[in-house]
């Protein structure tokens, strides 16, 4: 269902911002990303050259991800290899053997901690995993992006194989919205009846001042860290839905 669900969402642009991140900062050969969810973007990445891990806290997502190497022959050398790897780790204590040289986190993967202290504890994780120059890149949703959606909800989807009602519900002061997903996803059936599964989600994340995030890079140890906004190299404005940070330690 996830990968249905998200195949609309802007990996090219994900995969194009980290690439002119690398060309500003340095092209990369170890790299991971944390909350890779199905691997898209890694293998994407991958493809690209670039030896990679992905690591995620679902082992559901990570054996789906390893399953979609292994139907597409370069990728399944590359796993073979050792040059793509797929790890179940929690991003807050994630660690590898080596330090690398690029950390990624993309599609509000950091949202989903909700307290500062987690947020610090990945920042902290992630300069220690790095190698000197290296760099974070990772985008998170805008606190006016939250409002957004409380004020837009409920969203709905209805196509043949699976639908959706999405509701919302915001606490503006801690920033934390609650989405309820209730899914349906066609089932084959025996019969000429059509049978529709359901599946109920609650997914919760959390926005974090701008200004906040950047001083929490520093203080990891971060020698600089720039803010920019929706996939583009220029300062947050009125308006920006995803912030996107390039930390470098």
């Amino acid at each position: 269902m996830y990968d249905e669900l998200m195949e609309d969402m802007p990996y090219a642009k994900w995969k194009r911002f980290a690439l002119e991140a690398w060309e500003k900062h340095g092209n990369p050969r170890e790299v991971v990303e944390l909350g890779c969810g199905t691997g898209t973007l890694t293998m994407m990445l991958a493809e690209q050259g670039c030896r990679m891990t992905g690591i995620d806290l679902s082992e559901d997502m990570l054996a789906v991800a390893r399953d979609k190497a292994e139907e597409h022959p370069p990728l399944q050398g590359l796993l073979r290899s050792g040059s793509l790897r797929f790890v179940r780790q929690d991003m807050t204590e994630w660690e590898t053997p080596e330090p690398v040289d690029s950390v990624l986190s993309f599609c509000d993967c950091l949202n989903y901690l909700t307290e500062p202290e987690q947020i610090e504890e990945t920042f902290r994780a992630t300069y220690a995993g790095l190698r000197p120059g290296g760099t974070f890149i990772f985008d998170v949703h805008h606190p006016d992006t939250l409002r957004r959606y409380e004020e837009q909800q409920p969203f709905v989807l209805d196509e043949e194989n699976i639908s959706y009602i999405w509701t919302c519900g915001l606490d503006e002061e801690r920033l934390e919205i609650e989405h309820h997903l209730r899914i349906f996803v066609r089932r084959d059936a025996a019969s000429s009846a059509e049978v529709y599964e359901r599946f109920d989600e609650v997914h919760i994340e959390r926005a974090y001042d701008p200004e906040w995030l950047r001083q929490a890079l520093l203080q990891a140890g971060f020698s600089s860290a720039e803010c920019y906004a929706d996939f583009e190299w220029r300062a947050p404005g009125d308006g920006a839905e995803r912030l996107f940070y390039v930390a470098v330690k």
